[in-house]
């Protein structure tokens, strides 16, 4: 029987980080291989759904930690605890693994067994106190060599599942990989969640700044996150695909060339797009500020619409057709 996790107070920062991928294989797993695929311990049992989405979340795993936190003040303070990570694949298609951990307002002046750490899973104590934004800020920015990096045990476990023998390494279309680092800090009591910063920044890293309300669980925000980072991958992913195509190029070698540059787009990606389809109710709200600016149900369907008149326009080949003038 698993041991119930301790009792621990709420915490000041929850941070994370997420890696998503196309799955690098030609077809798309179906849900027996799907749970297959994401069978990492062999004590608990993969999660399914099949609605509105096929949908797989693998049990979670954690790793121990014991190396100074990231911090923007330049303050050494040294943490140790567990940080939880888990994987997900929708639609049998794309590829997610989260890394994520909360840390306490304070911890112990000593270090504790490894025992009391592995009872209190995803929780990273500081030896003493230390400074929520400073921590948050050194989380977004990356932190120094030798910090705690979420996003290693997040690719380390995408490195673990990317050499399953379920793949075949042929995917359907050219992709590339993001990465979004986020950060969550309690909100002002009798406040909402909120998202105060999303950015784009360079080798396809976003960074998220949230508030949520005190006690909100880090898997909760975790799962909103992962939801953002699918999405943003959508768009990604498709704009690459779109900047990628001559359109308008000339017959004949125009015509095949941007269906068969599309229709990857139709067969695998644009049937993923649903925002909030599996994010706690409290935190679903976040999602309003990204619709409001950039827009990114907006951007999506102005992509998608952008790529049915291409293919409608390619299926009717008379409109292509230049008038010859009568003799």
């Amino acid at each position: 029987m698993a041991r119930p996790e301790a009792s621990a107070p709420d915490a000041v920062l929850a941070c994370g980080e997420v890696r998503t991928r196309l799955l690098p294989t030609r077809q798309a797993l179906d849900i027996r291989a799907a749970a297959q695929f994401l069978a990492l311990r062999a004590d608990e049992r993969v999660l399914v759904s099949e609605r509105p989405g096929l949908y797989a979340r693998s049990p979670e795993t954690l790793t121990g930690v014991d190396c100074p936190l990231p911090s923007a003040n330049g303050s050494r303070v040294r943490a140790v605890g567990t940080v939880a990570a888990r994987a997900a694949l929708t639609e049998g298609r794309v590829l997610q693994t989260s890394a994520w951990f909360r840390l306490p307002p304070a911890g112990p002046d000593r270090r504790r067994p490894w025992g009391q750490y592995l009872v209190r899973p995803g929780t990273v104590e500081p030896f003493g106190r230390a400074r929520p934004e400073a921590v948050a800020e050194g989380v977004l920015a990356g932190g120094r060599h030798g910090d705690l990096d979420v996003g290693l045990i997040a690719d380390g476990l995408l490195t673990r599942l990317l050499r399953h023998t379920l793949l075949d390494q042929r995917p359907p279309l050219r992709s590339r990989p993001t990465r979004l680092r986020w950060a969550a800090l309690p909100a002002a009591p009798g406040q909402g969640p909120a998202l105060e910063r999303f950015t784009l920044a360079e080798d396809e890293l976003r960074t998220v700044r949230l508030r949520v309300p005190p006690g909100t669980p880090p898997d909760r925000i975790a799962g909103l996150c992962d939801d953002l980072a699918l999405h943003d991958w959508l768009l990604t992913t498709v704009v690459h695909l779109l900047d990628g195509v001559r359109l308008g190029a000339p017959e004949p070698s125009g015509r095949p060339a941007v269906v068969l540059a599309l229709r990857p787009a139709v067969d695998h990606l644009l049937h993923l797009w649903m925002p909030r389809a599996r994010v706690a109710p409290e935190l679903a709200p976040l999602w309003e500020t990204l619709e409001e600016r950039p827009g990114f149900t907006r951007q999506w369907q102005a992509l998608v619409q952008r790529i049915r008149d291409q293919l409608t326009l390619h299926a009717v080949p008379a409109l292509y057709r230049e008038v010859e003038p009568a003799p």
